[in-house]
């Protein structure tokens, strides 16, 4: 990687790669007929949810007026293309996501998403099999876990289980530091710390997680049962999150309350609400398709490609140097 602040950390190779990657993708989706779209990077709205901090932007010469929030997905208005009758459709665009800077992480960053009309989460799981195949050639067989067994396999608790006595037993049995913040009664930041600190170290090579608790649903369906779960998924090679895909919520009564606790759950740590976007609710209330989308870290995938173990390796200009 180029030490020289004024030069780009990743080679023109790398530079190049990315280039190639891109242009599979594009070839993969036309071959299926998924329009490629472009909506606003600037929104009036913010995402309701504690787990993810949007930039909010302001003219520089009146920061006290509030023009909008950098979105961190552009999932919102590609639904809103989907409920007008758009079909199937992807994005490749630059997202932007505050307070996540490391290794793996970049404060604006490549996502690619897609919706496929029809589908649900096992065949969008078969979908992004297929073009990890187009894009690396060969690939360890891609394993399937559910949420409950990785849980029972890994960490030998039910993962599924609301209890946080037997998440913080594990947390101690692999001396795993817990922050001090941690809740007394939410076991979902338990749930995640067991998760990537004991399990994903522990996973196959390539390897999709599915059926989350309902609790981690966010735009996700719950699928009924004994507990009912989450019609979600994630995508993990070597260890790291690579994709996050969903059967996509269509209730836009749902999804305010959704909506709304997470407020509630932004305010409860600290954090600013942020104005819901109601041009999404109202797409919703006249009506989604049935369909299910996932997004893709290209970034992420371009660092497995190259075999490098830092993003900064594959980004022109990274935050440093931005």
């Amino acid at each position: 990687m180029n030490e020289i602040p004024w030069q780009p950390a990743a080679g023109l190779d790398m530079l190049r790669l990315r280039a190639r990657l891109l242009a599979r993708i594009r070839d993969f989706f036309a071959e299926r007929d998924v329009l490629e779209v472009e909506t606003p990077l600037l929104s009036h709205s913010g995402l309701p949810t504690p787990q993810l901090e949007s930039f909010a932007v302001y003219p520089a010469s009146r920061p006290e007026a509030l023009a909008g929030y950098l979105h961190t997905s552009p999932e919102f208005p590609m639904k809103r293309l989907l409920a007008a009758g758009s079909g199937s459709i992807y994005q490749i665009c630059r997202v932007f996501r505050a307070d996540e800077r490391g290794r793996r992480h970049n404060p604006e960053f490549t996502l690619l998403e897609w919706y496929r009309v029809g589908f649900d989460a096992p065949a969008l799981m078969d979908e992004l099999e297929l073009l990890l195949q187009r894009l690396f050639g060969s690939l360890p067989p891609v394993q399937r876990l559910s949420y409950r067994e990785a849980f029972l396999q890994y960490a030998g608790i039910d993962g599924l289980d609301a209890a946080i006595a037997p998440l913080q037993r594990v947390l101690d049995e692999h001396a795993v530091p817990v922050p001090e913040a941690m809740p007394a009664n939410d076991p979902d930041p338990w749930r995640d710390l067991v998760l990537t600190q004991v399990i994903e170290p522990r996973l196959p090579p390539a390897v999709f997680l599915y059926d989350y608790p309902a609790s981690q649903a966010a735009l996700a369906r719950v699928r009924p049962g004994p507990p009912p779960v989450a019609e979600r998924f994630e995508l993990y090679l070597d260890g790291v999150e690579i994709a996050n895909g969903f059967h996509e919520l269509s209730d836009a009564v749902e999804q305010r309350r959704r909506f709304e606790a997470g407020n509630a759950a932004r305010v409860g740590q600290g954090l600013a609400p942020v104005p819901l976007d109601e041009h999404l609710l109202a797409a919703l209330d006249q009506g989604l398709p049935d369909c299910a989308g996932v997004a893709v870290g290209l970034d992420r995938l371009l660092m497995r490609a190259a075999g490098v173990n830092d993003i900064d390796a594959v980004l022109a200009f990274p935050w440093e140097r931005a």
